[in-house]
């Protein structure tokens, strides 16, 4: 089903007009004036800059690609600063030395923009593709409208929390609550990310609301706890990916880079932690349970973790047939994480989840006909870090809960544990590349010599 079918109804007419009205009260973004650039390097570089952290890479991985092509394109000599908000390009063989700056992080990008982001720079890094040329697709890409609708993003949004909700086990009476929240929260999101001035009390009012909605009308009959019901709809809010790619550069040597996002991915735990509080303070506290809920069983997750996939190819709009391929992402992600909490433990099952994973994606990149690594490792990173942990932890500390110290300690271990793994798997992965390389043309040589 796509998001042209319905077109001719009246309230299909009514959405998309609303939403084009909407577009209004976004943020646009400026062009950046860097100068006389005659070869259009420094701008090339920046743009794609700007786009990969957009789509959610690392300071150290934008930085590294960014120095790769320039040294494809004959300027090895640039030097390139990247931060999560903003890419830096200095000229130093201009006199004075030109500098270009280039914003990003004003929204993100959806996995089908990542992916034709990553697949431009793949391209460029091969073909040496002119630079203006390069410019103009990305601004192609940004402007891309997403192929699903309204009611098939909300529906993505609902899978998610279902989703989600089923990976942490719930009892039955959970599932129509987490339907609900889906929908509830889904619209909210959809609504919210385009008007600036909304999007900046998002997490707090979306957290007060569905707790206040938990509390009053659901909980008396839901015998399941408040945070477990509330977190699975508030996954688009929660930072665990932001903390974890904090985690990574900080871990790369990229101290402010990583500094900067952990503070931020803090800050967000706390504003949703102080929603759920609110609401919990408006509702009072809910009673404690007279018996121990009965779970759905081991083989909740799993069905999850489908949803999870249909949540995300519909909601973040991925890539024309990658439903399969985000789908092996997650289950190796998961499987991997078992893996670990039987070796290791749960506490740095992350570890072994992102060694695992990483190259098992990057060797289902090299299949013909996949989509981008990028749209795979975003998928991955969702089900391994642990931002519904945190968010918990949080709540529980603002609510005095005990043990709630436990659960954020806990949070940044795994966080930790996921960062190295990460890395090594990252490591692993660009090793075992270069060797293969390496032997691929030291036998194209050998028969070239003969």
């Amino acid at each position: 089903m796509s998001s042209t079918e319905g077109e001719g109804t009246p309230a299909a007419g009514f959405i998309d007009r609303a939403r084009d009205a909407l577009q209004a009260l976004r943020p646009r973004a400026t062009p950046d004036t860097i100068g006389d650039d005659e070869t259009g390097i420094l701008s090339m570089l920046g743009e794609l800059g700007a786009s990969l952290l957009d789509s959610s890479l690392a300071t150290s991985d934008v930085e590294d690609t960014l120095n790769t092509l320039a040294a494809q394109y004959g300027r090895a000599d640039l030097r390139v600063f990247v931060l999560p908000t903003i890419v830096l390009v200095e000229d130093p063989s201009t006199s004075p030395a030109q500098t270009a700056i280039f914003a990003a992080g004003q929204y993100a990008l959806r996995l089908d923009q990542a992916g034709e982001v990553e697949r431009l720079v793949r391209h460029a890094r091969e073909r040496t593709t002119p630079p203006a040329e390069v410019v103009a697709s990305l601004s192609t890409i940004r402007a891309m409208r997403p192929r699903f609708g309204s009611v098939l993003t909300v529906t993505g949004y609902m899978l998610l929390t279902v989703g989600f909700g089923m990976v942490l086990n719930p009892t039955v009476t959970a599932l129509p609550v987490y339907v609900v929240l889906g929908v509830i929260v889904g619209s909210i999101m959809l609504v919210g990310n385009r008007v600036a001035t909304l999007s900046l009390i998002l997490p707090v009012l979306t957290a007060f609301s569905v707790t206040l909605l938990i509390s009053l009308l659901v909980r008396p009959w839901v015998h399941d706890d408040v945070l477990r019901l509330v977190a699975p709809s508030l996954v688009s809010l929660l930072p665990g990916l932001t903390l974890t790619i904090a985690a990574v550069e900080l871990t790369s040597g990229q101290v402010m880079a990583g500094a900067s996002r952990l503070v931020y991915g803090i800050a967000r735990l706390g504003l949703l932690a102080f929603g759920v509080y609110a609401g919990i303070t408006v509702a009072g506290e809910p009673p404690a349970p007279t018996s121990a809920p009965t779970q759905l069983g081991a083989w909740a997750p799993w069905v999850g973790i489908a949803l999870v996939s249909v949540g995300y190819y519909l909601y973040s709009v991925a890539p024309r047939r990658s439903l399969l391929w985000i789908l092996y992402a997650l289950v190796v992600a998961y499987s991997a994480q078992l893996l670990g909490n039987l070796l290791v433990g749960p506490e740095l099952s992350g570890l072994i989840g992102a060694l695992v994973v990483i190259p098992a994606i990057m060797l289902a990149g090299r299949v013909k006909g996949s989509p981008s690594t990028s749209v795979m490792l975003t998928c991955a990173y969702w089900l391994l870090v642990p931002g519904a942990m945190g968010f918990i932890g949080l709540s529980e500390a603002a609510a005095g809960t005990a043990g709630a110290s436990g659960t954020i300690l806990r949070t940044f271990g795994s966080l930790t544990a996921i960062a190295i793994g990460m890395v090594l798997g990252a490591g692993l992965s660009r090793d075992v590349s270069a060797i293969g390389r390496e032997w691929r043309q030291t036998r194209t040589r050998g028969r070239t010599d003969g």
